[in-house]
């Protein structure tokens, strides 16, 4: 979005042929300063019966392709026949993301039956779920036949981590607005368009569940680069020296100020984590600490001229984990230059190779030196292998389940504190000057592992520190990681502990807005007021 809002890209409507049952073709063309893409929709009346978030589904209320160029009539019939076949389709050589999302039925059909009266929709209606469309799927690099990202390389518009899934998800909210606009007027010659205001509140849902988790084992470099880049610009941001005038403390309590309305408008309703009046309470402390500092020059009773460096180390462990990292990304946005930079220099091959001159000492040392966490985890007991990960034969998504119950699934998990003691205890077992090409000559069986531990040496959050197989182990935790730390999603809420549900763009500016140069603050939104 940075990067939309900086560039200003033009986003437009090329088509728009959808009939008042919701049935046919759109396209939109997006423009980057020296680039060109076009997303292609295919709109559907909701069915009540195929419709489903899963992968097996055999109907969505859209789906459509992000392409690179303008979308010709053999793209567009491409895209028609091939998409819905999923596994059995295969994308074009432009195509970069095929993506599938359905409605909320209840809000949109309030939404659509508001606007077609030449109202607005109820506030409070939108704000319980805060969007009209949730995104089902978002399948690109490779999957499909679709464009390999790394193909793409630095100078490409699209070139950075994620950026081709997270334009196709704005596009996605984009058509739901127009969608629902587009059939509100099909319905009656009174109706109105959304209020700006209220377009920009909503973003578009998200759902995620253990796939996730896959994800951030099959990506360490990516994982640590991404987490690495956030960490040194917060660091950035800490070591600010700051007089009580410096206009950066206005601007955080001011940004501060949003998140605790943000959260005291919360209508969500959260199993697991804190809930939002308790974070809005703990930033509100926070504030007034602001305020202390700008009035005298005191944090938590003592003067300084780091305040935020302060700030973070006294209140690390004493408010609840969503103020204190609430807080902390708010500290990027003091930095801003230097975190777009941070982001944009994350490069993360996926390849992983081994070392084969390295002597078996030298890889002993390397894993008692990253893994010693690994090694300290007791796999003896008997919950240590209580849950298996495997691939629901129905459903074809990822799962974790009780062991005694599927006594007969692959685990699918990566047993990293399993593999690295077996590796350790082999490598005690061999002379230490013996190669490690010789070592696994002889344990072939530790081969990805060697390549792991070598590859990654002395990188910091390439892996989570966890038995993924324990009973004590919360597959939420690295979904909500992946979701809220690195897709950006607003008001995060699990559902049995194993997924989430949440929305993407929440306040982000319209296209409107993109043209006209916006220049505002679009997170944390407030509730409109029409």
């Amino acid at each position: 979005m940075n990067k939309m809002i900086r560039e200003r890209w033009d986003i437009s409507i090329v088509r728009f042929d959808v009939d008042s049952n919701a049935d046919g073709t759109v396209v939109y063309s997006i423009k980057a300063p020296n680039q060109e893409f076009s997303f292609i929709g295919f709109s559907r009346p909701p069915s009540r019966t195929a419709r489903t978030g899963r992968i097996i589904g055999q109907a969505w209320d859209m789906m459509g392709a992000l392409i690179e160029g303008p979308a010709t009539e053999e793209e567009i019939e491409s895209a028609r026949r091939e998409i819905p076949k999923l596994y059995t389709g295969r994308a074009t050589s432009s195509a970069l993301i095929w993506c599938r999302s359905n409605r909320s039925m209840r809000v949109f059909d309030q939404t659509m039956a508001a606007l077609a009266e030449g109202r607005q929709p109820q506030v409070e209606d939108i704000a319980r779920v805060c969007y009209l469309m949730r995104n089902t799927g978002l399948d690109g690099n490779g999957t499909f036949g679709t464009r390999s990202f790394p193909s793409l390389g630095a100078s490409h518009a699209l070139g950075g981590v994620l950026e081709a899934q997270l334009l196709t998800a704005y596009l996605m909210r984009e058509f739901s607005c127009d969608l629902v606009e587009h059939l509100a007027a099909k319905t009656s010659s009174r109706a109105i368009k959304l209020a700006p205001e209220l377009r920009r509140y909503i973003g578009v849902g998200n759902g995620s569940a253990l796939g996730l988790i896959f994800f951030v084992h099959k990506h360490p470099r990516l994982i640590n680069r991404l987490l690495s880049a956030r960490e040194q610009a917060i660091a950035l941001a800490r070591a600010l020296i700051l007089d009580k005038a410096d206009r950066r403390i206005e601007q955080l309590a001011n940004l501060l100020r949003r998140a605790i309305l943000f959260r005291q408008q919360d209508r969500m309703v959260y199993e697991t984590f804190a809930s939002s009046a308790q974070v809005a309470d703990d930033l509100e402390m926070i504030l007034g600490q602001l305020h202390q500092f700008r009035a005298s020059g005191v944090v938590f009773g003592g003067e300084t001229v780091q305040p935020l460096d302060v700030l973070a180390d006294h209140l690390d462990g004493k408010v609840v984990p969503e103020a204190y990292e609430t807080l902390l990304s708010l500290y990027l946005e003091l930095v801003p230059d230097e975190a777009d930079a941070l982001l944009q220099a994350v490069k993360a091959p996926d390849e992983l190779v081994v070392s084969p001159a390295d002597r078996v000492e030298d890889l002993i040392a390397l894993v008692r030196q990253d893994y010693q966490w690994a090694l300290d985890v007791d796999m003896s007991g008997p919950d240590a292998y209580k849950y298996v990960w495997y691939k629901s034969e129905t459903a074809e998504e990822p799962r974790r389940g009780a062991r005694e119950e599927v006594p007969d699934a692959l685990d699918l998990g990566l047993d990293v504190c399993g593999n690295i003691q077996a590796l350790l205890a082999d490598l005690n077992a061999e002379d230490r000057t013996l190669s490690v090409a010789r070592f696994l000559l002889k344990h072939p069986q530790h081969r990805y592992m060697v390549s792991r531990v070598q590859s990654l040496k002395g990188h910091e959050y390439h892996t989570p520190r966890a038995n993924i197989n324990s009973e004590a182990f919360v597959p939420i935790d690295l979904v909500r990681l992946m979701n809220v730390g690195i897709h950006g999603i607003d008001k995060s809420r699990d559902f049995l502990s194993r997924n989430l549900r949440g929305v993407l763009y929440h306040g982000a500016p319209t296209p409107d807005d993109l043209r006209a140069g916006y220049t505002g603050t679009w997170y944390y939104p407030a509730e409109p007021v029409l």
